[in-house]
């Protein structure tokens, strides 16, 4: 049996892990949307798909979705997965295309493959370029500007795909004395309502560079 075009899905939000008492939501997606949001958690990982539509349930962006759980064949998912972007180390460091700057400490080992799913290293804070790009006055430069600065130096590689932002990602890994740069640059160029979440740059390990597709 082929799964359903349209799923009745209920939602509500959740709060510190349990469900709250606010109403529940119900709204029709597609599957295509459906899976937009489980990609969203598992990455393109065929199995943990098919046991998260199999079993009807999941957390997503603070909010619990449910509906009734269904089958779907390998090679049907395979061909609904096509759709969906695939990581591409060949595509080169965009600045201008660039978002948000995840700062992290610790990570996976090196050479080891990245995951960004919900078991991912936690973010230590984000730093997104609309804000991070405001300068302060008689600034000619922005704390944006050092962040792709430190990019541009490098080390930088590509990281895989998130489908969480829809963004290839590019980690900068950190030198103590890069981290303490960029630690200063904060002080000296982030606006006042930023400084504060800032202070922790000396400590980090690396940035994370999120870079939507265009053509996502």
């Amino acid at each position: 049996m082929p799964p359903p075009e349209l799923i009745a899905v209920r939602y509500t939000e959740e709060e510190a892990g349990y469900v709250s008492i606010r109403p529940v939501v119900r709204r029709n997606f597609r599957l295509s949307d459906l899976l937009d949001m489980v990609l969203g958690v598992t990455g393109k990982h065929p199995a943990r798909i098919r046991q998260i539509l199999r079993s009807g349930s999941v957390s997503f962006h603070a909010h619990r979705y449910w509906w009734d759980g269904f089958q779907i064949e390998e090679q049907e998912l395979a061909a609904l997965l096509a759709r969906f972007p695939d990581p591409d180390p060949s595509r080169a460091f965009r600045p201008e295309a660039c978002t948000a700057a995840l700062v992290e400490a610790g990570g996976s080992p090196s050479g080891q493959p990245a995951r960004h799913d919900s078991s991912a290293p936690r973010s230590v804070f984000e730093i997104d370029r609309a804000g991070a790009s405001r300068r302060r006055l008689f600034r000619r430069r922005s704390l944006w500007h050092a962040l792709l600065a430190a990019a541009a130096a490098g080390p930088l590689r590509y990281e895989g795909y998130s489908y969480l932002r829809r963004a290839d990602l590019y980690r900068l890994e950190l030198s103590g004395e890069t981290a303490a740069a960029l630690a200063a640059a904060a002080k000296s160029l982030a606006p006042r309502d930023l400084r504060r979440s800032l202070r922790a740059l000396d400590r980090a390990s690396h940035i994370i560079f999120a870079c939507p597709r265009g053509d996502s």
